[in-house]
């Protein structure tokens, strides 16, 4: 444990104007010995929090409000406003200093009177909000609420010049959060409260509400400012865990905290044990991972492989394998030609270019909507080859998602044949959904994705929440512009290593326009969300392979094209 002297920037305090100027500025005590004045504050970049772990740095921002005492009471507040404080103070008393207390900007739970209270009590348990720039990382910091105090150096005399030097009464403490929750982490048993007493300028710290802190929500790096307290042993079962429940963990040993401690040596904390876990088995034609989906925590299954249909037998069913494609022969402009994709009826090669309603082969690209039932689109039918957008609204009306009304706009509403063939157990994520998956959601590994050739298909893969980091040595994971190459899995690793603990593959599967075929650059990857968009286009995400840049994104495709569907089960 490293610990540094973490004090407040030296400020420069200017009560009103110097001595000579009094009369001029006219500054003076009115009837109710109420006097103005101003505190000059312009320390380095003004920020109040800049969480270097070389210097935790204390300084000002705009919008802090330091409480003043004089006299053994509360005399005002002084509220910064980027270069200066200004405020007025009431009856402080001439040849003795004046106090300066900064309370992390909380409300005091008592209600203050100037010139007469003579204590004040903060509470610092919620962490949440509390963010400042971090000018040397370039990057916005979660960190709670300072709290410091400052004597002036020069006692009272009325309008002059002040100065002071702050000096933290609490430590700034790194955690590193592993969780699965995207909500806040919180921690029992800290002190959380902290009570001034103008009189003697003294702190006491003590608990409220179980001693609970709560951190900036999801896993990783979290700064937190914690009370002066004794070292704390392990504690039990359920001494952290997730807001709002979902995970817990046992909060484990901290050291004892002391005024101006600066801990950045991180202390764990591990919330992810599910509170109530599902006792449900794996749906049929679902890899056993949980892929949590919203910041809810809602979480669900992925289907074994892409949809694909057959029009002679009209059958739904899911790919053999999750690196399995229809393909077809790719009739790009730019660079055409070629015949790609890996699914045989029959020991013929299917091909996504001769859809149509009496196909026996599989196709696997589809109009939006497309689910068979017909739910008021014109173009309902798995086949359906048209170029107008119009002809897949949803439910007959463009406004309409396709989980909205019946919800059989939705390829999941179907029976799927090798997916427990029941209807209405599958369905397709919305596009905010496919964005949490890629962006936001917490593993216990840290990692969401990562790029790769699987079996000699392109593609993205899925680490469920519960990944083990040390089941396979990923490369570039979390890199969207990383090579394919970077991580090359033959077909049997992928079964053994990556499916078998849960690992879901979104291969390539290029696009279709009609009838026409296309797999542009090696590879590219469309995949339908639920979410309609406008009167022409709905969401979608993707993944391409161009010359020079290789990347994922989501965005609005037309309606008519024909993308993949690759859908999930809710984890009951």
């Amino acid at each position: 444990m490293k610990r540094i002297s973490m004090v407040l920037a030296a400020v420069t305090l200017v009560l009103g104007l110097s001595q000579c100027k009094k009369q001029e500025q006219q500054t003076t005590t009115d009837t109710n010995g109420t006097v103005a004045i101003t505190l000059d504050v312009r320390a380095n970049n003004g920020s109040r929090i800049d969480v270097n772990t070389t210097t935790s740095t204390v300084k000002f921002n705009t919008g802090d409000v330091v409480y003043v005492a004089s006299g053994q009471k509360f005399v005002g507040t002084l509220t910064n406003n980027g270069n200066t404080f200004a405020g007025n103070i009431t009856n402080p008393t001439e040849g003795e200093p004046l106090y300066f207390f900064f309370l992390g900007n909380r409300t005091p739970e008592e209600s203050l009177t100037p010139g007469s209270s003579t204590t004040c009590s903060v509470n610092i348990s919620d962490q949440t909000n509390d963010y400042y720039y971090n000018y040397n990382n370039d990057n916005y910091v979660y960190c709670g609420p300072v709290i410091s105090f400052a004597t002036s150096n020069e006692t009272f005399t009325g309008s002059g010049l002040y100065t002071a030097f702050f000096l933290n009464k609490a430590a700034l403490v790194k955690f590193n959060v592993t969780t699965l929750s995207s909500r806040p982490t919180c921690i029992l048993g800290l002190n959380n409260k902290v009570t001034v007493d103008f009189s003697t300028n003294g702190f006491a710290y003590s608990q409220v509400d179980n001693g609970l802190v709560k951190l900036s929500g999801g896993g990783g790096v979290k700064w937190a400012i914690l009370l002066p307290q004794s070292a704390l042993a392990e504690g039990e079962d359920g001494s952290i865990y997730t807001e709002e429940g979902g995970y817990t963990g046992t909060r484990p040993a901290i050291p004892a905290i002391t005024a101006n401690d600066y801990l950045n040596e991180g202390i764990a904390l591990v919330a992810a044990t599910e509170t109530n876990p599902s006792t449900a088995p794996v749906p049929e034609g679902a890899v056993s991972g949980k892929f949590t989906i919203n910041a809810n925590g809602d979480r669900v299954y992925f289907s074994q492989g892409n949809l694909q249909y057959q029009a002679s037998t009209n059958t739904w069913r899911f790919a053999e394998h999750q690196y399995d494609f229809v393909g077809g022969t790719n009739d790009y402009w730019y660079g055409g030609g070629g015949e790609y994709g890996n699914v045989y009826e029959n020991e013929v090669k299917c091909s996504n270019n001769a859809i149509s309603s009496t196909y026996s082969g599989w196709i696997d690209l589809f109009g939006w909507g497309t689910s068979g039932y017909n739910h008021g689109a014109v173009c309902y039918q798995p086949w359906s080859t048209s170029t107008n957008s119009s002809d897949y609204y949803a439910y007959g009306e463009y406004t309409y998602n396709l989980y909205d009304q019946s919800g059989k706009a939705d390829w999941g509403y179907n029976a799927i044949s090798n997916g427990g063939n029941t209807e209405g157990q599958w369905k397709t994520l919305t596009t905010n959904e496919w964005r949490y998956l890629f962006d936001e959601r917490a593993t216990l590994s840290g990692i969401r994705y990562a790029k790769a050739n699987v079996n000699g298909v392109n593609g993205f893969i899925l680490l469920p929440n519960e990944w083990d980091a040390s089941t396979y040595d990923l490369n570039d994971a979390n890199t969207s512009w990383a090579d394919y190459s970077a991580n090359t899995i033959a077909g049997t690793d992928w079964t053994i290593v990556f499916e078998a603990n849960g690992a879901v593959f979104l291969p390539f599967t290029g696009c279709r326009e009609g009838s026409s075929f296309r797999y542009r650059n090696g590879g590219e990857g469309y995949y339908w969300s639920s979410s309609r968009y406008d009167n022409n286009y709905s969401y979608f995400m993707s993944f391409d392979d161009y010359l020079y840049s290789s990347y994922y994104y989501y965005g609005d495709g037309s309606r008519p094209v024909g993308f993949s569907v690759r859908l999930v089960h809710d984890v009951e």
